[in-house]
């Protein structure tokens, strides 16, 4: 890991896992801001996706990296200054269940390790959850938003089957553990539902999703919003600790079946009463933290070579 007195040689970062639509779309971002970029992937299938890109890849490095595979990480971050990292299940295993949350956490741990090993990393951006915020047995007694001083609670996870929320809240702990104990300068990212083009009723996120609504923490991101605030985030030398990420919140009946539909497009839609259609949920959590980071935040402006 860098000194913090460290200055940028590089404006080299890797990409990890770069396989999914958060992973490809940071590359693609990546490379116009002028980085060069260390896309790590799980299995050598992902290489032809990047044929696809949009922008020239003369500054792209395609890295197969195993989470569980020490020296194949190390590989992928030589040379880097920084690494955004975003867990994508094994191909073998993408059931979210109770063993996957043995899965995320060992990766975690194994990534924030390697980084510790790389003298050359100055940050890492660790793309988590806010289902690792909004679970918890007090959440309906709590007097203030949810923000990133939230965490969801292991048990009340553990109890409701919420392997998704498990997962990400002991991932992002283990990386914290980790990162404080060997002195990684870490951002976590707690972002909402991800509005990808694969969405589907399937998604693990959504277990709870009822409950979400009514308690007014239903939120979700836009891919391109999501990237920029990782990018925003890296580049702000006074980004610090946890940021919510999220830029719509599900809090009326209209949002609702909106989702719904689109999750379920063969369904039919059902009659709703006029006060159904009208109520809308108070929002009960916040993202000022990143709104405040982000105002300045110019996302054309590419990196002087």
């Amino acid at each position: 890991m860098a000194p913090a007195s460290f200055q940028r040689i590089t404006n080299a970062v890797c990409v990890m896992d770069a396989s999914g639509n958060l992973g490809f779309s940071m590359v693609e971002r990546l490379l116009q801001r002028g980085y060069t970029v260390h896309a790590a992937v799980q299995n050598h299938d992902c290489e032809l996706q990047f044929r696809g890109l949009s922008c020239d890849s003369k500054k792209l490095k395609i890295f197969y990296a195993d989470p569980f595979d020490y020296k194949s990480i190390t590989d992928a971050l030589r040379g880097c200054c920084g690494l955004f990292y975003n867990f994508e299940p094994p191909q073998d295993q993408s059931t979210y269940d109770e063993f996957m949350t043995d899965v995320e956490v060992r990766a975690a741990h194994n990534v924030l390790e390697a980084c510790a090993q790389t003298e050359t990393i100055d940050k890492v951006v660790f793309t988590s959850s806010a289902t690792a915020v909004i679970w918890r047995d007090d959440r309906k007694t709590i007097t203030v938003d949810f923000d990133e001083r939230h965490w969801s609670d292991i048990n009340f996870c553990r109890k409701f089957k919420l392997w998704h929320a498990l997962s990400k809240t002991l991932a992002e702990k283990t990386a914290w553990a980790l990162a404080m104990d060997r002195g990684v300068n870490m951002v976590s990212v707690n972002a909402g539902l991800l509005m990808s083009p694969d969405l589907c009723i399937e998604n693990p996120y959504l277990k709870g999703a009822a409950e979400m609504y009514e308690d007014g923490v239903f939120v979700t991101v836009d891919l391109n919003f999501l990237v920029e605030a990782h990018i925003c985030i890296y580049e702000d030398v006074s980004s610090y600790g946890r940021y919510l990420c999220f830029n719509h919140v599900v809090n009326r009946h209209e949002d609702a079946m909106k989702l719904a539909s689109m999750l379920t497009p063969s369904a039919p839609s059902l009659p709703q009463s006029v006060d159904q259609d009208m109520r809308i949920i108070q929002q009960g959590i916040s993202s000022k933290k990143l709104n405040k980071l982000m105002v300045d935040f110019e996302s054309s402006p590419q990196l002087e070579n």
